[in-house]
């Protein structure tokens, strides 16, 4: 049978190939900086992949020698790359409770925005997530954490230069390897509550069953704080609740090949928090009063996914195949009387995403010096989008002529596939220098049909044992997402109230970049390192997206060029109970003429930016991350920041916000008490110093209503493990 299954990445292979001993693989890498404490600890666990001290029974080794072995399918030669293991995420104020975003905001270059979004070294979102080297499609963008922290065991997280195994998403890669049975046994029963009528149950558990392990999990949550408030006191109207689940199985069908499955849920509902003392733009018939702060607005995010994978080990061949789906949707609902007194258009939004693929990658070790990685990647996508809005007979001017609203339903669906291939060798040229080259060919058949072969070059100069350098470069190939369905006919909407700025409407296009970085990482004493990092991107048809419209929806837009640069800084420490990071970024991320999605943009700013390099709406010049962990008498003290210049605002993003920081705090102790045994408490302060400050203006390219961040809170977590 085992032939069988191997048969399938060698025919994938027959239009490409690549990979490396696992010896090649672990000398290739430069030093990880850690996210918090352990870095050396993180950095064994991969080397081995088994703990020293621990005696394991035969299927937890064989188990264990697999995952070294999916490991090495996922090269970081030459990339920045940034750890964070169980101790990391731990340490954390909020430990497992963080959401997903607030742990990814510790590495470098990461900066924060509304709604849970993420911007990787000036671009905007273009993250990729992978679970167990999987990669997972996209959602329809929404609020909340669709994926939690709860399930992971670790996350790789690779920026810059990336080697050919890294296509679409490229900003940053987050590739996350779950829990599993052998690596858990048992399980927690977790509550976290506090501020903001916060309560968060979660429970997880792990277990082996002869050749079988599986680990689930499962939380809850509800809060009066679902997204940003839109002024700086806590939100009006802003409750949510949302729910998660995860769970992996995996068979080892002979001691060289495994079968996994992986499944995940979230539903979120969040009411749209308001801002009270507006003042009503538009007559509706029937309606003297209406104030702003009793508008309903209400969004429903749904996020399916499941991952079935078999990973196999022969000699000198190792590969993984792997069937993915994911269903998402995000359904707005207006307040239907509010939204049209105050916007002049009450627009129903519902979205709805399904992607089904095969994803295959393999590596080969054909000598001690050189190793082929080769891999294929097939993904076919269907986008329902289902738009019913309200709106207001007007002039040509855009004034109101009559009262009594009418309906325009503007229904439309997409079908999308991308399809890439690549093939690159690691050559390890000798025992300082090691080399990765290859090619990837991707195709993107979307809005239009696209495609790019893209060459990339990285590589890993030791010199000494203390020092790295690393750099390369990397054609990127950026595809839009098919989140965006453009109106079939942008005339529904002219005279009326929610009449488009033009009648301009380009199709969007992929990005293309040739994309440059170079580092150094430096091991100072066994227990401080630290990295500096320099980066510079060129781009064609610049991808960025935006909030054009009432609906909390995101549409992506191109501009002709785009200049993006930066350097970074990275530095951690560890000795016994003492442990700190810090993170320091500088950035510049330039766009110049909008040449698609031109319809949501006024003459006045089209011609601006059409002479003009003007900032992109998340370029934060400054951006830094930092904490520090310390253990006394038992108890554990932690301590982390953001902190940030300001993103920008204004007409045509010519403005900035001010800088701003938030601090947040924890300690955290083990208490053995009556009846109940070991119990781990854990008591929480977001935003210490109670800093008030703005994520967004209201005002900029493509930018929404104002959001703040969070104001202080207190919370407290009480874990059992049985």
């Amino acid at each position: 049978m085992k032939r069988i299954f191997v048969v399938l990445p060698l025919l994938a292979g027959a239009l490409l190939v690549t990979v490396q001993t696992h010896a090649a693989e672990t000398a290739s890498i430069q030093p990880v900086p850690a996210a918090t404490p352990a870095p050396t600890a993180a950095t064994s666990e991969k080397a081995t992949g088994i703990p020293e001290t621990v005696h394991l029974g035969t299927v937890q080794v064989q188990g264990e020698r697999l995952n070294v072995a999916r490991d090495t399918l996922n090269p970081e030669t030459g990339t920045s790359s940034y750890r964070f293991d169980v101790q990391s995420i731990a340490t954390l104020p909020q430990g497992y409770n963080a959401p997903l975003q607030n742990v990814l905001l510790q590495a470098p270059g990461v900066a924060q925005d509304s709604f849970g979004q993420l911007h990787v070294r000036g671009d905007h979102a273009d993250i990729q997530y992978r679970i167990n080297g999987v990669i997972l499609p996209e959602p329809i963008s929404g609020f909340g954490d669709t994926l939690g922290t709860r399930f992971i065991s670790r996350i790789d997280f690779l920026t810059g230069a990336l080697p050919a195994q890294y296509g679409y998403r490229t900003a940053g890669i987050v590739n996350i390897t779950t829990n599993d049975g052998l690596q858990q046994s048992g399980g927690t029963v977790d509550l976290y509550g506090g501020s903001h009528a916060t309560i968060q149950p979660s429970v997880d558990y792990g277990a082996t069953v002869g050749k079988l392990d599986y680990y689930v999990t499962g939380s809850y949550l509800q809060s009066d704080l679902g997204i940003e408030s839109p002024m700086p006191s806590n939100p009006i109207h802003d409750y949510t609740e949302q729910s998660r689940a995860f769970g992996y199985a995996s068979y080892l069908l002979d001691s060289d090949l495994r079968l996994s499955f992986i499944a995940g849920h979230a539903l979120g509902n969040f009411q749209i928090p308001n801002s009270p003392g507006q003042q009503p733009f538009y007559q509706l018939q029937g309606v003297s009063d209406y104030p702003s702060a009793e508008l309903n607005e209400t969004q429903r995010d749904l996020d399916d996914y499941g991952i079935v994978s078999l990973q196999g080990i022969q000699d000198a061949l190792n590969y993984q195949v792997a069937l993915f789906s994911r269903y998402s949707s995000i359904d707005y609902r207006p307040d239907p009387i509010g939204d049209l007194i105050y916007n002049g258009v009450a627009a129903q939004v519902f979205r709805r995403n399904i992607a089904t693929g095969v994803q295959e990658d393999t590596s080969y070790v054909l000598n001690d010096r050189h190793t082929l990685r080769w891999g294929l990647f097939v993904d076919q996508e269907r986008t329902t989008s289902n738009n019913g809005s309200s709106v207001f007979p007007a002039d040509a001017g855009g004034s109101q002529t009559s009262d009594v609203p009418f309906t325009i339903v503007d229904d439309t669906g997409k079908n999308g596939e991308l399809y890439g291939a690549y093939l690159q060798d690691q050559w390890q040229t000798s025992e300082r220098f090691t080399l990765n080259y290859g090619l990837r060919y991707d195709v993107s058949n979307g809005y239009m049909r696209e495609d790019q072969l893209s060459p990339r070059l990285n590589f890993v100069y030791k010199l000494s044992e203390t020092t790295s350098l690393h750099g390369g470069y990397s054609r990127y190939f950026t595809p839009p997402t098919l989140e965006l369905i453009a109106p079939r006919d942008i005339a529904l909407f002219q005279n009326t109230t929610n009449a488009l700025p033009s009648n301009v409407n380009t199709d969007v296009r992929a990005e293309r970049d040739n994309y440059y970085d170079l580092g150094v990482s430096h091991v100072l004493t066994p227990n401080w390192q630290m990295g500096v990092d320099g980066y510079y991107k060129d781009a064609r048809n610049l991808l960025d997206e935006g909030q054009f419209g009432q609906a909390l929806v995101f549409s992506p837009f191109n501009y002709a060029r785009g200049r993006i640069w930066g350097v970074e800084f990275t530095t951690s420490y560890q000795q016994e109970n003492l442990s700190f990071y810090f993170n320091l970024a500088y950035g510049r991320a330039l766009g110049n003429q909008v040449v698609s999605g031109q319809y949501n943009f006024d003459a006045a700013e089209l011609a601006y930016i059409s002479d003009h390099y003007v900032h992109l709406d998340h370029d934060q010049t400054w951006t830094a991350s930092g904490g520090v962990a310390y253990n006394r008498a038992g108890t554990r003290y932690s301590l982390d920041a953001i902190f940030g210049s300001g993103l920008r605002s204004g007409f045509a993003n010519t403005g900035s916000l001010p800088f701003y920081a938030q601090f947040d705090a924890s300690a955290s102790r083990n208490f053995s008490l009556p009846r109940v045994g070991d119990i781990t408490m854990r008591f929480v302060i977001v935003n210490l110093f109670d800093r008030v400050y703005q994520i967004r203006s209201g005002s900029g390219i493509g930018v929404g209503a104002p959001q703040y961040g969070p104001r202080r809170g207190f919370f407290l977590g009480l874990t059992k493990s049985f």
